[in-house]
């Protein structure tokens, strides 16, 4: 009889496809047990990467998981690249670089998530190592161990809804915002909710909330740059069906100054006017505009000058002056007064109260707002509830707001619905739902 000759390579490929295998099938009963016990839909047990995002997601570390999932996708890449590559030994070892790097950096990220976890599960940290090099193995034992149990979170439960709405303004602006949804990597968040009020004109108005509060995410579902689940008017006419034909007049201002250091004030200001004034406006009331402008915000003396020779508090007024030439009845600043001391920042605040005045609606968001407090008509508060959703804790005179949070300045009702773990009180819902209660009474 011939001997049979057994290749032995073919045998470890084998034996390393069959310890693949059976690894992949210990992971995910481990990780659809894990979510059984976590509440998480358990077919996502089967997909490698996104299995360990949503194991992260568990104990609050999105982030981190997100990362750990590119940082996977991208070494499963460098694999499939090194195996159809030609040889080439500089490309080759660029590649093995950039894997083993790749492979450094999503053991940290999984380290991270696997702490948390062990403290979230009240388990010995010496579970990270396991967690970090025998993952399948380690999660295996965690779903399949009763004893092994996520520890109970305490329920924190959001404000309720409101259930209220306001009329349209005939003149003044409107918001009726029921719902603001964004796609978050593998999951719909809702940004904001239950937000409704409206500003007459002749109002300055202030907008306060803490990081993450949906400020501004609010400002751009008010001025249909963003679309939510809302009717936003002004002056009765619908902004998000209108949009085209009402967005010159409306007048937002970044924080960052959009401006060309080599043009003179006032070509920068006629670039301006062509964007944002009707393309059949005659010329002489074009240019009359501009110089209109250029009076209002002081910038008269300084028309000739390079932008990039003006002072901190110029360019702030030059950047502003940019949206105001198409006269707009809704003006939205975001932090104008960045970069400014004292003085400068509050003499600007005039110039905002006197367009005010003018019959235009200001609405601002400053990090400073103590300093200017006196100049302002009302304050809207933002502030993220129990699920993280941005919601309206007040609105109304900033006289009313002391009272309403029991506080003596600004700065202090910020604190007061900030989160715990930001530092704050975290009274946020208490809040919400006492506004929501008195929006009722109101009617």
């Amino acid at each position: 009889m011939g001997t049979i000759l057994i290749n032995p390579f073919l045998v470890i490929d084998i034996l390393m496809m069959i310890l693949d295998i059976a690894l992949f099938l210990l992971g995910a009963i481990g990780f659809f047990n894990i979510f059984k016990k976590c509440g998480v839909k358990r077919f996502y047990a089967f997909i490698p990467a996104i299995r360990e995002y949503k194991l992260a997601e568990t104990v609050d570390m999105e982030e981190d998981g997100r990362i750990f999932c590119i940082m996977y996708g991208s070494g499963y890449l460098t694999s499939i690249l090194l195996a159809v590559l030609p040889d080439d030994n500089i490309l080759n070892a660029l590649f093995y670089i950039i894997r083993l790097a790749v492979l450094l950096a999503s053991m940290i990220y999984a380290a991270r998530i696997a702490l948390t976890l062990c403290r979230a599960w009240n388990r010995s940290r010496a579970w990270v190592i396991a967690w970090v090099v025998l993952l399948s193995i380690t999660a295996f034992i965690w779903g399949i161990r009763k004893e092994f149990q996520p520890a109970e979170k305490e329920e924190e439960t959001a404000a309720k809804l409101s259930g209220t709405s306001v009329k349209s303004l005939s003149d003044g602006l409107t918001i009726n915002l029921n719902e603001r949804k964004a796609k978050e990597f593998l999951r719909t968040k809702v940004l904001l909710k239950d937000i409704h009020l409206s500003i007459p004109k002749k109002r300055m108005v202030l907008l306060l909330g803490g990081s993450g509060a949906g400020k501004t995410t609010f400002l751009n579902a008010l001025t249909g740059y963003e679309k939510a689940n809302a009717v936003s008017t002004l002056d009765g006419k619908d902004i998000y069906k209108q949009y085209d034909s009402m967005k010159y007049d409306i007048g937002f201002v970044p924080q960052a100054d959009l401006l060309r250091g080599c043009d003179t004030v006032n070509m920068t200001l006629k670039d301006s006017a062509k964007l944002r004034l009707p393309s059949n406006m005659p010329r002489p009331e074009k240019k009359a505009r501009i110089k209109e402008v250029l009076n209002i915000f002081g910038l008269g003396s300084v028309s000739h000058n390079l932008a990039q020779k003006l002072s901190g508090g110029q360019r702030k007024r030059l950047s502003i002056a940019m949206e105001f030439v198409s006269n707009p009845t809704l003006f939205i600043l975001d932090e104008p007064d960045s970069g400014l001391d004292g003085v400068m920042a509050r003499e600007l605040f005039h110039q905002l109260r006197d367009i005010a005045d003018s019959g235009k609606i200001v609405i601002v968001i400053t990090h400073s707002p103590d300093r200017v407090a006196d100049l302002f008509d009302d304050v809207i508060v933002l502030a993220k509830d129990a699920d993280r959703t941005g919601r309206l804790a007040y609105y109304g005179p900033i006289k009313g707001a002391y009272e309403f949070f029991g506080k003596k300045s600004l700065e202090e009702i910020l604190l007061s619905v900030n989160q715990k773990d930001e530092g704050g009180e975290g009274r946020a819902d208490e809040f919400v739902e006492r506004f929501g209660e008195l929006q009722k009474k109101v009617g």
